[in-house]
């Protein structure tokens, strides 16, 4: 692990030159600047945020990097991760990636400033900054999507599974123009929820058609926006298997607007039993993921692999249950 003083030996400087150049003092040469931070990057050197952590090599803290803080499935793992630290005497900091590979790398790079024990997180797509982690020896696991091109521990939910159960639920019911909303292409939980809704069709020698099928952000506003257009059609569907809560809450506002009855009118079934599901009328069909289980699951991994990093990797995938609600039911 390199040290300031490794980076001063390449650079040329003292000591004191690196930290001035790498803590942003103006009084350095920015031709100095360049140099030292040339030479840090060639070492791989991270400054250990001040002594905040006095002598200690590692923090008694697990940085926790999700998606999206305001989806009650992610909010529900980070309870079941600090309930797990907590009683080891860690402590838990939440990082937002908001599906953005940029804020990812960034709360990365902060994670092994800070000296963090361990990482947590729900990669951002197909791309991923953890092998920093991995060359700096600092323990991490995946939840909910495995990590790109990196062995890990990973622990996830059998969506694809899930999303093709649902669907055939549906297509039980008797609805016969089914349709698809889901995540960003390249994110994994809604590229295999759409391939489980495909497997559905399939197996029922239904025709998969695009027209039928939206992908958007995983927020309510990209779900209200594909709803609005996919039932707008001349020959909209009369269900939808919808990705998460909150597009969920886009997908129902859409049909309160267009005057069509869930259940009635179009079936929905929708991904992650949220507080509010049960409570509208008619109470949501969802998909319920043990997001809790997630969470202390992925804890427990996480401090065993802090404790021995020579453990082998493994996959942990849990599974879901769809819950049967008047929204997928016809009258």
């Amino acid at each position: 692990m390199a040290t300031i003083s490794d980076v001063a030996a390449l650079a040329g400087v003292s000591t004191a030159t690196v930290s001035r150049a790498l803590n942003g003092k103006a009084t350095v040469d920015p031709d100095l600047v360049a140099r030292v931070r040339t030479a840090a990057v060639q070492l791989g050197y991270q400054p250990n945020g001040p002594a905040r952590n006095l002598r200690r090599q590692e923090a008694a803290v697990v940085a926790l990097i999700i998606s999206d803080v305001e989806n009650p499935f992610f909010t529900a793992i980070a309870r079941g991760v600090e309930d797990v630290a907590h009683e080891v005497g860690y402590s838990v900091v939440l990082c937002n990636s908001d599906e953005s590979a940029t804020k990812e790398n960034r709360y990365i790079d902060i994670a092994i400033q800070e000296r963090v024990a361990g990482v947590i997180l729900s990669p951002t797509g197909t791309t991923s900054s953890v092998e920093k982690l991995a060359a700096r020896g600092t323990a991490f696991v995946a939840v909910d999507r495995p990590l790109p091109q990196q062995d890990s521990d990973v622990v996830l939910v059998d969506t694809r599974l899930a999303a093709r159960q649902a669907t055939e639920h549906l297509i039980a019911q008797g609805y016969q123009r089914i349709g698809c909303i889901t995540g960003p292409a390249g994110v994994r939980t809604a590229d295999d929820r759409l391939a489980g809704y495909r497997d559905a069709l399939k197996a029922a020698k239904r025709r998969s058609s695009t027209k039928l099928v939206r992908r958007t952000e995983y927020k309510a506003a990209g779900a209200h926006k594909a709803a609005q257009e996919v039932l707008s059609q001349e020959e909209p569907p009369d269900a939808l298997l919808v990705a998460n809560s909150a597009m969920a809450v886009g997908v129902l506002q859409a049909l309160q607007e267009k005057g069509i009855r869930p259940g009635q009118d179009v079936g929905i079934v929708a991904f992650d039993d949220a507080p509010w599901a049960a409570l509208v009328d008619p109470p949501l069909s969802v998909v319920a993921q043990p997001a809790y289980e997630i969470g202390t699951v992925a804890a427990r991994l996480l401090l065993a692999r802090i404790t021995d990093g020579t453990r082998p990797p493994t996959t942990t995938t849990l599974g879901a249950r769809l819950i049967e609600r008047g929204s997928s039911h016809r009258g």
